[in-house]
């Protein structure tokens, strides 16, 4: 199952015992400083969790699969996201120095 933005808002309504829109704004609010600080170019270090990245790629050349044209695609950037080991643990259920800690 695919978690998304009403599930995020109906888990904090249920932990918190938060109104819906309060819960609601809270998401919104954290994912709209997200997207900000990607957008600036800077990173996201969350304790515990991870690291998301903002990486530049460079010009390179591709090649339409359609028509097998060589073209130049632009340079861009990409975000890329890197788990913590107190993830990583959690998910793979090996109980490591950080398996005390609620997640």
């Amino acid at each position: 199952m695919t978690v998304n933005k009403t599930h995020l808002i109906s888990s904090i309504h249920n932990r918190l015992d938060l109104p819906k829109n309060q819960a609601s704004h809270l998401v919104e609010s954290l994912l709209e400083n997200i997207k900000k600080t990607l957008a600036a170019g800077e990173d996201i270090l969350i304790s515990g969790f991870g690291k998301f990245c903002v990486k530049d790629k460079k010009t390179r050349r591709g090649r339409n699969p359609q028509t097998g044209d060589d073209l130049i695609l632009d340079g861009r950037r990409v975000v890329t996201f890197r788990y913590s080991s107190i993830l990583k643990e959690k998910m793979n259920g090996k109980p490591g120095k950080y398996s005390s800690l609620a997640i």
